[in-house]
Formats: C-alpha cells, sequence, structure tokens
C-alpha cells in the first residue's frame, strides 16, 4: 500500500465530508444522526468538526508526496486515531443509542477500511 494514495484518499474523504457539512449542515446531520432541527450546542460542534476534517483533509493533501520521515508518520498515526475513534463512535451511535440512519453504517464501514489501510501503511 502506499501512503500517497491513503493521504489522497483520506483528503478527498474528509474535505468532502468537511465541505457537505459547511453547505448543507441539516442534510449531513439528518442522513449521519438523525438530527433534524439542530440547537446552538450542536451547531457550534457541527462547526468544531468542520474546520477538524477539513484540516485532516489538507493536511493529508499537503503531505501526500512527502517522502517519508517523522512528520508523515506523525500525520498517518493522527489518521489512524481519528479513523478509529469514528469507527468506535459510528458503532457506539448505531448499537448503544439505535441512531440507525441512511450515512452511518456506511460511514462506519468507509473509516473501518481507512482504519486497514493506516494499519497496512505503518507496517510498511
Amino acid at each position: 500500500m502506499r501512503l500517497w494514495e491513503l493521504f489522497l484518499v483520506t483528503a478527498v474523504v474528509e474535505i468532502a465530508t468537511g465541505f457537505a457539512l459547511l453547505g448543507l449542515p441539516a442534510f449531513a446531520l439528518a442522513s449521519l444522526l438523525g438530527i433534524q432541527s439542530a440547537t446552538v450546542d450542536a451547531l457550534f460542534i457541527g462547526r468544531l468538526t468542520r474546520a477538524a476534517l477539513l484540516a485532516l483533509g489538507v493536511a493529508g493533501a499537503v503531505a501526500r508526496d512527502d517522502a517519508r520521515s517523522p512528520a508523515q508518520r506523525g500525520l498517518l498515526v493522527g489518521c489512524l486515531t481519528y479513523t478509529v475513534l469514528a469507527v468506535v463512535l459510528f458503532v457506539y451511535a448505531g448499537l448503544g443509542v439505535l441512531l440507525v440512519r441512511p450515512a452511518l453504517w456506511p460511514a462506519a464501514v468507509l473509516h473501518t477500511l481507512l482504519t486497514l489501510w493506516c494499519l497496512l501503511c505503518l507496517r510498511a
């Protein structure tokens, strides 16, 4: 597995998600979590999440062509941490809180695949 491909895919996925949350927050929140009308607190957390997703996507896009370096490994570990926690939270939302929405399980599967890809790149 080539690291630049992982960073490119991560960049596309996270930037697209960040922009979806920016441009269509109601649709994104409804399809992921079933939130129909968000409180001020939820909107703030959503904006913070957007910023984090965009930052992760931009970092991946910028680092994709770098040679293997400690900084690139740090970004890879950061991506791994994010994807593992995203999977845990999506599974908790689906099984623990029973928030079964159209995009919830596909998002969980996508982040599981990204987690496995990160692990393969770490082993290389």
